[in-house]
């Protein structure tokens, strides 16, 4: 908001600018409480020595002031916090001289934006962890955001004059930070105006492009919003129905978003703007009368069902009340229609200063369970710069899911939310022993990647053996889910190298051998790990196999490599096995080869050879995990290895299967590999659990065309919804 100017030359006008202040400032009932604000201004705006602060630090200070009071609608104790803290930042003053003159409050606020202050001294806040700092700042109270937040808009509305990389960080700053934070406090009106500044700063041409087409279309517009809503006016006059009608063109930066997700130019956007009905109603009465209004809009036009959004009955996550239509309107045009109470329409303005009003100063539940949210996840240092970014991003959505416990009570989700986050939502206990869940009392079993629909009721189903897995990141979208699944990994990491740790000291002990910092530091070469710790966790998940730690260590140093074989050539198979079915490179003659059991090649795999220490040569399918980690670390005895043919060799691998669990599972199993003649059955294990299934079918096969079409025989199953072959690192 411009600051009042004197007719004499544009100068600014002090008295006026503080009078405007007081006037704008919520709370201010008392001759002490405006001695206060008086105080704080005579102290942020003379120095020691008596000297006043410049005209244009001074009309800064009184911007940011009434971009705190009026737009953002804070009182007396921000109003103190945003005009001294640049004074503070100078070092004029101290907390503890703060203290005793405005009180803990101030003082607890101010440590926070002085925190936040140093950490924008280094100018880099986004890409870095000072981001974390950042963030505990902010988490601290949601004043400091908010404080911080009147001074980043400020800075925005003067940013065209800055150099383009000053503008670029600050674009980056409003993109990450700031228009997320806006969006969760129900700051709607700023969030707007961010995402526009930051849109003309960041592509200006696109931005004027747009803008251009809106101006060109502006009196066109005003022309058709008035004949839309004259027969809705005329009918709520006669009804006798208070009310106050607004109507708004949508943001450059929405319509260019609409554009993009539409892939349609500007002209084929038809519901640019949007028409706001406010009812003077208050109380019980609030969501009737709304209602009231809405019969009225369809009777006139009519409404796309399918864009109904009911944010009354069920507020937002940060308390936003409207009711939502998109309706035809003259000219077979969409015109979208608000329906709310002056209430609502000053808690979507003013987001959480309007419920820290309307509930008598206490705050907004949502908010500060967001807080807590937000203190949690902090917690959990794991988490790189990156992964907060994008949980904070993520929970920042414009739709939002309502899904109900089997008790009723209600939770609120983005959308795209999943049956796991819902889980997370509940307890986290509950989100990590989560193996399902029964939606709306079906019979039926959903999987943890169930995506929530609104109105859904949902009951969890857990299994004390269940833990979270890397997986389980694909799945969560909330923050708090994803957070608590990181958390859980890091834990396990940490107890998993304590593991590594002591079993290779007890084998070193065992074969009599030092474990020293130099034999450490071999085997980290060796094994090409940074930190022990690292090394420590991979012995713990067993990577690698002790055997050959111990004859890395004891080995001759004159011992050479086994050379790298140039050709390939046929080589004796080993008993059981039909001749010529492998060829494998030349330099390796006489040596019998096996199939490995970790990954059960079968004939068209493609496949490579790896000399294992007296056992011949192992033949693992390419993608198998453990041939691309030995590959790692020996490839001086990796063989190349190819197929000739098939001859009459059957080959064993194992399925892994899950589904939902049916009656007689395990026979439409049975008949599915029956089917064919040249598939042998020789195991079948299948574990139910909480209506869930999962298990192992071990089977014998001539070729990968006849697996495939197994596979693809098992799929069709009822009930099955995953097959895989054992260590695929993708479905088969």
């Amino acid at each position: 908001m411009a600051m009042e100017r004197a007719d004499d030359g544009g100068v600014f006008s002090v008295p006026r600018g503080y009078r405007s202040l007081l006037k704008s400032c919520r709370n201010l009932g008392t001759r002490e409480e405006v001695r206060l604000v008086r105080l704080a201004f005579d102290m942020a705006t003379v120095d020691g020595d008596g000297r006043r602060a410049g005209e244009g630090e001074i009309a800064r200070l009184f911007e940011v002031a009434m971009i705190v009071t009026t737009e953002i609608g804070l009182g007396r104790t921000s109003v103190i916090c945003t005009l001294l803290h640049k004074a503070v930042g100078r070092q004029s003053f101290t907390e503890g001289q703060l203290r005793p003159l405005f009180g803990d409050k101030v003082a607890r606020i101010m440590n926070g934006l002085q925190e936040i202050s140093r950490i924008y001294a280094t100018h880099r806040v986004v890409d870095s962890d000072n981001f974390r700092k950042l963030l505990l700042g902010f988490a601290e109270d949601v004043r400091v955001q908010l404080v911080f937040l009147a001074e980043k808009l400020h800075e925005a509305r003067q940013a065209d004059a800055w150099s383009r990389e000053e503008q670029e960080r600050l674009v980056q700053e409003i993109n990450y930070i700031y228009i997320p934070f806006t969006h969760r406090l129900g700051l709607y009106n700023i969030k707007s105006e961010l995402e526009d500044r930051a849109l003309r700063l960041g592509d200006p041409s696109l931005y004027q492009a747009i803008t251009g087409k809106l101006e060109g279309s502006k009196e066109a517009r005003e022309k058709y919003i008035a004949g839309f809503i004259a027969p809705i006016v005329a009918e709520m006059g006669r009804r006798e129905i208070k009310f106050k009608v607004k109507y708004r063109t949508k943001t450059v930066a929405s319509i260019l978003n609409k554009m993009r997700k539409s892939q349609v130019e500007f002209e084929e956007i038809f519901d640019i703007f949007a028409v706001r009905f406010i009812i003077d109603s208050l109380g019980a009465e609030e969501k009737a009368d709304c209602w009231r209004v809405y019969s009225i809009v369809a009777d006139k036009y009519t409404p796309n069902p399918r864009r109904l959004r009911d944010w009354i009955s069920a507020p937002k996550s940060n308390g936003y009340e409207s009711l939502q239509t998109t309706v035809l309107g003259p000219g077979n045009r969409w015109v979208e229609v608000q329906i709310r109470t002056e209430r609502m329409d000053e808690i979507a303005e003013k987001g959480f200063a309007a419920h820290w009003k309307y509930k008598g100063g206490g705050g907004d539940k949502a908010i500060e369970n967001w807080l807590a949210e937000l203190r949690e996840i902090l917690d959990s240092r794991d988490a790189g710069t990156m992964d907060l970014l994008d949980d904070i991003k993520i929970d920042v959505k414009d739709k939002e899911v309502h899904v109900f416990t089997p008790a009723g009570d209600l939770k609120t989700l983005p959308a795209g939310a999943t049956l796991l986050d819902f889980a997370y939502a509940i307890h986290t206990g509950v989100g990590s022993r989560c193996i399902g869940g029964k939606v709306n009392n079906d019979k039926r079993n959903e999987t943890l990647r169930y995506v929530l629909k609104n109105g859904d009721q949902v009951n969890i189903l857990t299994s004390n053996t269940q833990q979270p897995n890397a997986d389980w990141l694909n799945i969560a979208v909330t923050s708090k889910a994803r957070n608590k699944i990181r958390q859980f990994l890091a834990e396990n990491s940490h107890a998993l190298a304590d593991i590594g740790r002591e079993t290779i000291v007890r084998r070193f002990k065992n074969w009599k051998m030092e474990l020293g910092d130099d034999v450490i530091r071999r085997l980290l070469q060796h094994y090409k790990y940074k930190f022990a710790v690292d090394f420590y966790q991979a012995i713990g998940e067993g990577k690698h196999d002790l055997a050959e730690i111990k004859e890395f260590i004891t080995r001759n140093e004159e011992e050479k490599p086994i050379p790298t074989p140039r050709r390939e050539v046929d080589v004796t198979p080993p008993v059981g096995h039909s001749d010529d079915v492998l060829l494998i490179d030349r330099g390796v003659d006489n040596v019998v080869y096996k199939f490995s059991r970790c990954c059960n090649p079968v004939f068209g795999d493609k496949i490579t050879g790896f000399v294992s220490i007296g056992e011949g040569i192992k033949i693992h399918r390419e993608q198998c995990k453990n041939v691309i980690n030995l590959q790692s670390r020996y490839p001086y005895r990796v063989v190349k290895a190819r197929w000739t043919n098939a001859g009459a060799t059957s080959y064993q691998t194992v399925l892994k299967i899950t589904g939902n669990e049916n009656a007689n599972m395990m026979t439409r199993v049975s008949e599915a590999i029956a089917k064919d003649s040249r598939v042998m059955l020789r195991g079948l294990s299948i574990n139910s659990n909480e209506g869930f299934f999962d298990g192992e079918i071990t089977v014998l096969v001539p070729n990968t065309e006849q697996l495939s079409q197994l596979i693809s025989r098992l799929k069709r199953v009822p009930g099955v919804t995953r097959v895989t072959r054992q260590d695929s690192v993708t479905d088969s």
